[in-house]
């Protein structure tokens, strides 16, 4: 008589416990998974818009991507999400500018419309071309970061040194960083300056004062992972860097660290309601978005 050995793991938990805990936890979720997959937010729309190219702000600092969905939910709602009646707008204005678009939206001189038809037909093709352009400039950069781990190698320990910098000057991240790095740190966190994460837009370009940490911007972003990789090169080991996909602009932080090639990204619905009194319909339905764009 033969007895079968069951592998209990590291932890010795009872394998048929953690199949029932998790076949408990799905039915659990399965309600919020539906409630996420059937509605949309302003964040979730502005990142379809970031994806689709959409970037700078106005002079008074307000990103164009919240200008423009904020245009279109004032005048037509979200249901039909934000790009479908964008890109109907955009031909109909025969400029084929996005930036242009959110301009004369802010101005009040151009109108949306929810398109059917044709019309609807041309409006959805177009956006869905244009955004995928932007989710393939995120593939690209995960494969271009698989080809300097391959050059430069992962760490030989287990398990890597994290480490956070967050002076709300990024220059002054930047150097922090790669200090860091040299004396063995194999992940960089830069923590958001506080409060970030109850701001409904993103902040434009490289910022140099903050409030107990330094602001996720997109260029913010491109700094670090650049000098990062040049602490890369130098050291002999891929450094990775990490930041916070939280808060009220959830879907667009993703985004935006996709395209600049950040290679870790906390991100956790739970945080946003617990302890900053988020909406948590609301960031349901961001978190999955987010994870889809994580997941690439």
């Amino acid at each position: 008589m033969s007895t079968r050995t069951r592998t209990r793991g590291k932890l010795d938990l009872d394998p048929a416990l953690v199949r029932r805990a998790r076949r408990l936890a799905r039915r659990a979720g399965q309600p919020v998974v539906e409630l996420a997959g059937s509605h949309t937010t302003v964040s979730v729309e502005r990142a379809v818009l970031r994806l689709a190219g959409l970037t700078g702000a106005s002079p008074a600092g307000t990103p164009w991507v919240n200008r423009l969905v904020d245009a279109v939910l004032a005048e037509v709602g979200l249901a039909h999400g934000a790009a479908l009646p964008v890109f109907d707008a955009l031909a109909r204005q025969r400029d084929g500018d996005l930036a242009l678009l959110a301009q004369k939206a802010a101005a009040g001189s151009v109108r949306f419309s929810v398109p059917t038809g044709k019309a609807a037909t041309a409006a959805r093709r177009a956006a869905r071309r244009v955004v995928a352009a932007g989710i393939r400039r995120i593939d690209r950069r995960r494969a271009e970061r698989d080809r300097l781990v391959r050059r430069y190698g992962d760490p030989a320990h287990r398990p890597w040194l994290y480490l956070i910098v967050a002076t709300g000057d990024i220059y002054e991240d930047i150097g922090q960083a790669q200090a860091a790095a040299r004396a063995g740190a194999d992940v960089i966190a830069v923590i958001r300056s506080t409060g970030q994460s109850l701001l409904d837009y993103v902040p434009e370009g490289a910022t140099r004062e903050g409030f107990a940490g330094t602001y996720a911007t997109q260029r913010n972003f491109a700094l670090m992972r650049a000098a990062l990789d040049e602490s890369s090169k130098e050291l002999g080991r891929y450094v990775r860097l990490t930041n916070y996909a939280s808060g009220l602009c959830m879907p667009e932080i993703a985004v935006l660290a996709g395209l600049e090639r950040l290679d870790m990204m906390l991100n956790d619905s739970m945080y946003g309601i617990l302890f900053r009194d988020i909406n948590p319909v609301r960031t349901f339905v961001d978190q999955r978005f987010s994870r889809q764009v994580h997941a690439r």
